[in-house]
């Protein structure tokens, strides 16, 4: 048996349109209609096999391929490529009747019945062993299939509740022993001297939970990192199965790793390399005025592509209610961070279950909604524009650093350490410049900025990448909140920004509460609003907390007013051949622009295309240019030549103007 990948997976040149397709909830006559309807309607790419687990192997070892087989020959001979998910979550009720271990158990002890999808235990070896066992079913029968384009590992593995059984609190054990060796180490790591919770034996460890009443931070940290491991440990040892079975065929997923339920490293997967397309659903807000929510979705992309450079796949994408082309826009503006496919939930709307009243590009009878006349728009549009640079690929020289342990110890903290990743992410979206989000212990920082917002965990790797990093020459912009706590999670005991305070140039102490202030110069509480005078502007911006920074060789270049006095809020520090500044406030859109503008300049960093505000642009080559309208009013769009409207067909001598959440790709003249 030869493995290998259908041509829509295998060119790296185009751009596709595909659809999520759920054929157990259908008959074949249902198939042939709905395949050919999508082949008329530009779908080349779909996506099946997920959450069907049981469809498959209705009982233990009882495998039934047969009927798939007629599927998969039938998308075959339509000339459609095939996403296939190998389904091993949510496991089937059988296997949770055979091994009880791979149940839930909520942390009140209480056994949870697996009616929602993902309610299983994912590090259980009962698990792994019967995930591993069809997955090698599936694989083997399909990895020569002339429709296979890729397959899916997993579908949102960061979803469905932890477990806090006894079995994983004995695996959790071994992790310890494994990471410490002796309890000695563990209660130094855990700080187990304080209120009387030192481990005098492995077996003494209990599973701590969130929250001031769950158990200290730093035995929290740790547990959180346990079921990070594990989840990393079963997605990659699925890939590897993959591999050596179906070696060439490419691998994808919806990796939804930052699910609030089960949030894992996915840098881990990310830095490996193994996913041939890192994937994930993009779900803005059905609304075309909700910028807010498109650009969510979009740091949502980046933060799953790190630093890969293969392009990007959107194996989930918004249908619903989704308001007349609001899809359209999404599209192309998630081809601006290097997305390759636009793969709808879903095709049809669904019949049954969690999800019987999502609206599809076709009506629970079969009838084509408005939906996917606009889905049909898009692959007409993509084929126009596939051949002028597409997949575009970002050449970011701005980056933030995101940290798994710091998005899991900073929760009691005001602002969450990606929220400020998010802040960080739209001030450099803004400014149409690419950006990557990367992992400052994995990556080699090959950028000009690094911006580090709230990262509140910084080891010893992370702090030698950022030293490394502004001695070659590059700077680094840290905002409040940030090297707090070591790698166990405890409050550093040397001078904050713990391990960079030298490179810094400064001390952090305490912090304060600008609304409590305030009752020294206004009688009153309740307002954190503050101003900074930072370089000739004064901003005015709100902020539940402020740090006390006191400058050790750095220079206060931004200060606080109106409070009780004047605190030092923006300081810069040379640092080797570069520049480390420190804003002393959780990362604010008017700060990072105005401190954004002046490293831009100084650096020589790239800037994307000249454009009324509103408007995403790249460059995605020496001759073409897209945009994207993001508002209701017609924007004006200078060129300065003569030029070509790809989507519009139309010839511009003096620029052009773009519609209401319109886009358009440019092909230049030459230059007058």
């Amino acid at each position: 048996m030869t493995a290998h990948a259908h041509p829509a997976a295998s060119r790296t040149g185009r751009l596709l349109v595909g659809a999520n397709y759920h054929p157990h909830d259908s008959d074949p006559e249902t198939w042939r209609r709905d395949v050919r309807m999508m082949r008329e309607n530009g779908i080349e790419i779909v996506r099946l096999g997920h959450l069907a687990w049981d469809t498959f192997e209705p009982h233990d070892g009882d495998f039934r391929f047969a009927w798939f087989d007629e599927v998969m020959d039938l998308v075959r001979d339509s000339g459609i490529g095939v996403i296939l998910d190998i389904a091993v979550r949510p496991a089937p009720l059988w296997l949770h009747r055979k091994h009880p271990s791979i149940d839930v158990v909520d942390p009140d002890g209480n056994r949870r019945y697996p009616n929602h999808r993902y309610t299983d235990d994912a590090g259980d070896p009962h698990f792994r062993a019967h995930a591993l066992r069809f997955a090698e079913h599936l694989v083997r029968r399909y990895a020569a299939h002339p429709a296979l384009a890729a397959f899916g590992i997993d579908n949102e593995p960061g979803d469905g509740p932890i477990s806090h059984s006894e079995t994983v609190r004995a695996r959790f054990i071994d992790w310890l022993r494994a990471k410490y060796g002796t309890t000695e180490a563990l209660n130094t790591a855990w700080a187990g001297h304080r209120w009387s919770r030192q481990i005098g034996d492995f077996d003494e460890v209990g599973l701590p939970l969130p929250g001031p009443a769950g158990g200290a931070p730093e035995r929290y940290l740790d547990f959180r990192r346990f079921v990070s491991d594990e989840m990393n440990g079963y997605l990659l040892d699925l890939l590897e199965l993959v591999e050596t079975i179906a070696p060439g065929v490419p691998t994808t997923s919806n990796m939804w790793y930052y699910a609030p339920s089960k949030h894992f490293d996915g840098a881990a997967i990310a830095y490996s390399g193994r996913l041939t397309r890192a994937g994930n659903g993009l779900y803005p807000s059905h609304s075309l005025l909700d910028e807010d929510s498109l650009r969510g979705a979009l740091f949502g992309m980046a933060r799953i592509q790190y630093e890969a450079t293969n392009p990007f796949w959107c194996t989930e994408f918004t249908t619903m209610t989704a308001a007349p082309g609001s899809i359209r826009r999404s599209a192309y503006a998630s081809l601006m961070l290097g997305n390759q496919l636009v793969c709808g939930w879903t095709w049809q709307s669904m019949h049954a279950g969690e999800e019987q009243f999502l609206q599809g590009m076709v009506d629970w009878d079969g009838e084509p909604t408005r939906k996917l006349d606009e889905y049909r728009q898009i692959a007409a549009e993509f084929k126009k524009i596939e051949a002028h640079g597409f997949p575009y690929r970002p050449r970011a020289e701005i980056a933030i650093a995101m940290d798994f342990a710091s998005q899991i110890a900073g929760a009691p903290f005001p602002e969450r350490h990606d929220d400020q990743a998010q802040t960080a992410f739209d001030t450099v979206f803004d400014r149409n410049l690419d950006v990557r989000v990367v992992d400052p212990t994995r990556s080699d920082l090959d950028y000009k900025i690094l911006i580090v917002p709230g990262m509140l965990v910084v080891d010893a790797a992370a702090a030698a990448g950022i030293r490394a990093f502004v001695e070659r020459g590059g700077t680094a912009i840290m905002t409040s909140y940030s090297a707090t706590l070591d790698a166990d999670g405890q409050v550093f005991r040397s001078t904050r920004p713990g391990r960079l305070a030298d490179v810094f140039g400064i001390r952090i102490g305490s912090y304060e509460e600008p609304a409590l202030l305030r009752e020294l110069v206004g009688g009153h509480s309740g307002n954190d609003e503050v101003r900074i005078d930072l370089e000739g502007r004064t901003l005015t911006v709100q902020t539940p907390r402020f740090d006390l920074v006191e400058p050790r060789g750095a220079t206060v270049t931004g200060h606080l007013t109106g409070l009780d006095r004047r605190y030092p809020a923006v300081t810069v520090h040379r640092y080797g051949a570069g520049r480390a500044i420190y804003v002393g406030l959780p990362a604010r859109r008017p700060v990072l622009d105005a401190v954004l503008e002046t490293e831009i300049e100084r650096l020589g960093v790239r800037t994307g295309p000249p454009v009324p505000a509103g408007v995403m642009a790249r460059t995605i080559t020496d001759r073409h240019l897209l945009y994207l309208n993001l508002d209701g009013v017609p924007k004006h769009i200078g060129l300065g030549r003569e030029a070509f409207g790809v989507l519009g067909e139309q010839r511009y001598t003096d620029g052009f103007t773009l519609g209401p959440w319109d886009a358009e790709l440019v092909e230049l003249g030459e230059a007058r």
